[in-house]
């Protein structure tokens, strides 16, 4: 029943469902979850605790449950699984009582929202190379779109009512997405699975990624060019305060960045994809860090930062689009999802430490640090250009 919905309603628009209410509520919560705790009578120390931890499990439970649904072949299953956990564990905290309770029930939610967002990609990026007319941008900018929306509908939500509210229209936006979950078409991956033996393994299918010279250039180019963001992302608006650029002003900047970010995925970037190839994408990506983080070393000028905020459409939309299409051309089926986990974590672990070395060049040097920033953009230049796009796995 479920394939014959799906099939009169088309994958694409499943997928756009799907993407559109789990970003909605990302975005709903994620800028609020600092302050509902807080209001549930957490201490500063306690709060860092309890985020720190649900980093921790996040990058446990992410590549955990991404490889389980590529050896058991059920990438749908399990993404239906985690949203159904990630709503009973934010309903439970509502009533959760006391820092231990609300700590258990956070972590149990972390870890069962890590797999989603990369279950999906990994089931989205299978069904637009298999698919004509079927833009992986499409959905993924439709849920850049979703997260600023669901966030600005949170803020007026939290105005009018307590902030315990946010946690039922996170629920309910989840529980939005598990429809969409259901509808998706899964990916058969039976025959690529019968046939290596070896990536059927908890540790092998990582060791067969990790031996793929494509997937692990790919790891370094991503981290490397979202790792450059890590500057901006802590220290772009203190910077832009300290030189008396207005909060509204800043708030635009910031929503310049992510509204190019949208039209890149949707528009202009799967059409460069297409003309420009894997390689020269995402040397186009590197090359615009490189501007972008120069011109911010410089200068603060209005004038030339909002020149250069829309260049986060290539820096971010662009480069992982070109991600997207070597794991989709690169890595076989069968490990996709544990592609996708790896492809999230490692990046995530470099930006993670860059962040805490951004603190440290920002505070020696300054707006120099950001020239730091544009360097690690021009280190993956060369890896970027040896970049090809072909349907193979061979290395």
């Amino acid at each position: 029943m479920a394939s014959f919905r799906m099939s009169r309603i088309g994958p694409l628009s499943t997928f756009l469902g799907l993407y559109a209410a789990m970003y909605a509520a990302f975005g709903a919560a994620s800028p609020f979850w600092p302050r509902y705790f807080e209001a549930r009578g957490l201490t500063p120390e306690e709060l860092g605790l309890l985020f720190g931890l649900g980093t921790a499990i996040r990058l446990i439970a992410g590549p955990f449950a991404n490889r389980a649904a590529d050896i058991l072949g059920a990438l749908r299953a399990i993404l239906a699984a985690c949203i159904v956990i990630a709503v009973m564990a934010a309903l439970g905290l509502i009533g959760a009582q006391g820092f231990w309770l609300l700590l258990i029930v956070h972590l149990v939610q972390a870890a069962a929202l890590a797999p989603i967002p990369t279950l999906a990609d990994a089931l989205a990026v299978r069904a637009s190379v298999r698919r004509p007319g079927f833009e992986y941008g499409w959905v993924r900018g439709a849920a850049s779109a979703a997260f600023i929306a669901g966030t600005l509908a949170a803020g007026q939500v939290v105005g009018h009512f307590d902030l315990s509210a946010i946690v039922w229209m996170h629920a309910a936006l989840l529980a939005g997405a598990l429809l969409g979950a259901v509808l998706v078409p899964e990916s058969d991956t039976r025959a690529e699975r019968a046939a290596d033996p070896i990536g059927e393994s908890m540790i092998g299918g990582v060791r067969e990624l990790l031996g793929l010279a494509t997937f692990r250039r790919v790891i370094v180019i991503a981290a490397l060019v979202y790792g450059s963001h890590a500057m901006h992302d802590t220290f772009s608006v203190i910077r832009w305060t300290a030189a008396g650029v207005g909060t509204a002003a800043s708030s635009l900047l910031w929503s310049e960045a992510v509204a190019a970010e949208v039209v890149v995925f949707v528009l202009v970037g799967p059409i460069l994809l297409r003309r420009l190839g894997v390689a020269g994408a995402a040397a186009l990506a590197a090359g615009a860090g490189i501007l972008r983080w120069m011109v911010e070393a410089q200068t603060t000028a209005i004038w030339m930062l909002a020149t250069v905020q829309p260049l986060h459409g290539f820096t971010f939309a662009l480069m992982h689009l070109a991600c997207m299409r070597l794991i989709a051309d690169r890595v076989p089926a069968h490990l996709t999802a544990t592609a996708q986990a790896l492809y999230a974590v490692g990046p995530g672990l470099a930006t993670a430490s860059l962040v805490w070395i951004s603190g440290r060049l920002y505070g020696a040097y300054g707006p120099r640090g950001f020239l730091i920033m544009a360097a690690l953009c021009a280190l993956s230049l060369p890896l970027a250009v040896r970049l090809r796009d072909r349907s193979t796995t061979s290395v």
